[in-house]
């Protein structure tokens, strides 16, 4: 860290200083971020909690850009400075709202005013927003590196051989409940369904958020994990496929996965049915059938035309048994495609889908890790 200084400019052009990743990680929460990239760029993915704060528009940046390329460096730059200028006294203005109004979560190790700001590799865009933000009075970081360098931090933290705890069990056992009770409890967990805004089956999509880019789902994913290697715990997470909806887990990460522990709830299926119905049964019937449609292949021929008529006759409990027996087949064949299965599988019993069974789990992992496995 090198804290830069100016003694020509008067008392107010503070501290500004340029970090690499790991300390910007750390930090960037005590402070307003900003992404200063097109917002092009910020809409395709950023560090999780940044505002867009554009030093140019995408069609800007294409321009300077292009005379970088074909022209030369400076004959970018005085283009760039072009743009630049008239929006200096309003970027400023926008900074000390956003202060102002709280988005600025300063801690004690900073001042109230620290900003954190980053653009593609580090350079220029972040040193000239940086620049102007400093010399008004802002305590100012730059991450060095840009948004590159986090991208590649996101990577190498997402690979890192974290250790998991895989929460199994058949569709409708009430997995995703058992994980906030778990983490109510203080356990460290990882919702990926919550993260990918999909519940996993292709059904999952229907009343949900548009899921997020690939790479704001593995930016999202990477913070999560650096956030609960501080506290050196197992992360619980729930047992997925590969796919969740359109995003892809990292290949590193589920692999990670499927070399954990998986402690498997057995729940009777009518009582799993039941709790799909009230999960999903007040969903869209047309999008269901439009569901249903997309899996007709692998569903089967006859199971699809019962599924769908069931639906449209309002028998939601004979059209979800017909699904629900087809994703527990599914799911089988999934858990068993580990290598050393029957080691890592610890199978737990219960007659009810309940909040209390997150106590069963935590008792069965306790037990586990009494004898020793791993």
């Amino acid at each position: 860290m090198v804290p830069l200084r100016d003694c020509r400019f008067p008392s107010t052009f503070v501290f500004m200083r340029r970090v690499q990743i790991d300390e910007f990680i750390k930090q960037c929460g005590q402070g307003l971020l900003l992404d200063v990239r097109s917002p092009g760029e910020y809409n395709h993915a950023h560090l999780p909690g940044a505002i867009s704060f554009p030093l140019f528009t995408d069609e800007e940046r294409k321009v300077v850009g292009t005379t970088y390329k074909q022209i030369s460096r400076e004959a970018a730059i005085k283009i760039g400075l072009d743009y630049f200028g008239p929006k200096m006294r309003s970027m400023v203005e926008e900074v000390e709202k956003l202060v102002s109004s709280g988005q600025s979560a300063a801690s004690n190790s900073l001042t109230g005013n620290s900003v954190f700001v980053y653009c593609w590799r580090g350079g220029m865009r972040s040193g000239a927003v940086a620049w102007l933000l400093n010399l008004y009075g802002f305590n100012v970081t730059v991450l060095a590196g840009g948004y590159k360098a986090f991208r590649n931090w996101v990577i190498k933290t997402n690979a890192h051989p974290h250790p998991l705890q895989v929460l199994g069990g058949y569709t409708g056992s009430g997995k995703t409940e058992l994980l906030n009770v778990l983490q109510q409890s203080g356990e460290a967990v990882i919702d990926l369904e919550a993260i990918a805004n999909h519940k996993g089956s292709a059904f999952g999509n229907i009343g949900m958020p548009e899921q997020p880019t690939q790479e704001m789902f593995e930016n999202l994913l990477a913070l999560q994990l650096a956030r609960h290697a501080i506290v050196q715990k197992p992360i619980w997470v729930e047992d997925e496929s590969q796919r969740i909806g359109q995003i892809n887990l990292p290949s590193a990460f589920w692999q990670n996965m499927r070399r954990s522990p998986v402690y498997f709830l057995e729940i009777p299926f009518e009582e799993r049915l039941k709790h799909i119905l009230t999960e999903y049964g007040q969903l869209d019937k047309e999008k269901m059938i439009g569901a249903i449609h997309r899996i007709a292949k692998r569903l089967g021929p006859l199971e699809t035309k019962s599924a769908i008529q069931f639906l449209e006759e309002g028998n939601q409990p004979e059209s979800f048994r017909i699904l629900l027996h087809y994703y527990d087949k599914r799911y089988l064949k999934g858990l068993h495609n580990r290598e050393d299965v029957s080691q890592l599988l610890t199978k737990i019993s219960s007659e009810k889908v309940a909040a209390g069974n997150a106590a069963l789990v935590s008792q069965a992992q306790q037990a586990s890790n009494y004898a020793g496995i791993p």
